[in-house]
């Protein structure tokens, strides 16, 4: 191995630390987001030219484990039993927000299945990210083998419509969706007390990570994932070839979300946020594979098939909310957990001024890691 491969690998590996640190240190790194960062900076070096001969082969491994490594780390952090006890109406929002998503993809299929190549990938892709998020639109890409150029485009145009829809959202959406739903009323939590939560502790905060009482469950929980991968590997071979992939994931996601029920585990705290640097570092090698001078030829057809699957699912998700009796706040927080995943949820609570949203927020968010990647298969191949 070179020392520029070495050199490359590192980079792959410290770019998204970097990001990370000045995300914690910074407010404004914060607010753009450490997922477009990386991005970014993998766009640039890979087009700049500064990639070694042979650098393909190992972006294309990087792309194909860090995905199925990082899924049981994220999911490994859900309490299936809690959301489950104190689901209330935020399962009737999930269940609405799920089929408003549903609902656009498919009418999106129907009027761009014509001039959108390969259009159900995208559909599987689009339904993955608008229920769990970046992971399980990454998990998407690796389980339909979608090209990289199109997973970066359909990415861009995603984080471009989120960045306008957040900015609503934070600053008149309530307001906008008061106007036809009825006022948040304070519920029973079911003793818990939402407001004294430390969400940024549990889904952002990476302090304390390299103390020892933290670093070697995770690393244990590492080894785990590294064995629900690799026993995942084994069984697909069971499947047709032209689906064996796609069961990889599925079945990593069934065994991590079992393997949540297990407290020992469950209980490692740090889990979700090293899942979460994986992600990362697929973020920056997947963008280091494209060559900008292809995403700068914007396709129309596609950023309109992703606005409306987030647009529309969301405007559609209110429409029926007024008739199920269903509150502006619980509305707006089901719909950013679903197209934000759930770090953004205390983000949008406190813009609406309201902790008590948290809980519903979460259930919604997690629910959609988890039942994502099931989720986007299904539509993918039933579309195909």
């Amino acid at each position: 191995m070179s020392m520029q491969i070495i050199l490359m690998i590192a980079f792959f590996l410290l770019a998204p630390v970097l990001v990370i640190f000045f995300e914690g240190k910074y407010s404004a790194v914060k607010k753009v987001g450490a997922v477009l960062i990386c991005y970014v900076l993998g766009v640039i070096v890979g087009n700049i030219g500064i990639l070694p001969e042979g650098a393909y082969e190992y972006q294309d491994w990087f792309t194909k484990l860090t995905v199925p490594i990082a899924l049981p780390l994220i999911l490994f952090s859900m309490d299936v039993k809690k959301w489950l006890v104190h689901a209330g109406s935020a399962i009737k929002s999930l269940l609405l927000g799920l089929f408003t998503v549903i609902a656009m993809i498919f009418l999106g299929f129907w009027i761009f299945k014509g001039s959108i190549d390969e259009i159900w990938k995208v559909a599987g892709m689009l339904t993955g990210i608008y229920t769990g998020g970046t992971p399980n639109m990454a998990a998407m890409k690796t389980a339909l083998n979608v090209d990289t150029e199109v997973y970066l485009m359909t990415h861009t145009y995603e984080v471009a419509l989120g960045a306008i829809y957040l900015i609503f959202i934070l600053s008149i959406g309530q307001r906008a969706f008061l106007l036809f739903l009825k006022p948040f009323k304070k519920p029973e939590t079911g003793g818990i007390e939402v407001g004294s939560m430390n969400l940024e502790e549990e889904y952002e905060s990476y302090e304390g990570f390299f103390k020892k009482k933290t670093f070697l469950p995770v690393l244990a929980a590492f080894g785990f994932s590294l064995l629900i991968f690799g026993v995942s590997f084994g069984l697909s071979t069971l499947f047709p070839e032209d689906f064996s992939t796609a069961a990889i994931i599925l079945l990593i996601t069934t065994f991590s979300i079992a393997a949540s029920f297990i407290k020992k585990i469950n209980r490692i705290k740090k889990t979700f946020q090293t899942g979460m640097y994986i992600i990362l570092i697929f973020c920056v090698v997947v963008s280091s594979m494209a060559d900008v001078r292809q995403l700068v030829d914007i396709s129309f057809d596609l950023f309109w098939y992703v606005a409306l699957a987030m647009y529309g699912s969301h405007l559609l998700h209110a429409f029926l909310a007024r008739f199920l009796k269903i509150d502006a706040d619980t509305v707006i927080i089901s719909g950013s957990a679903l197209i934000c995943s759930p770090p953004f949820v205390p983000v949008v609570a406190g813009a609406l001024k309201n902790r008590d949203v948290i809980l519903t927020g979460l259930i919604v968010g997690i629910a959609g890691y988890a039942i994502g990647n099931y989720l986007g298969v299904f539509i993918a191949y039933l579309l195909r």
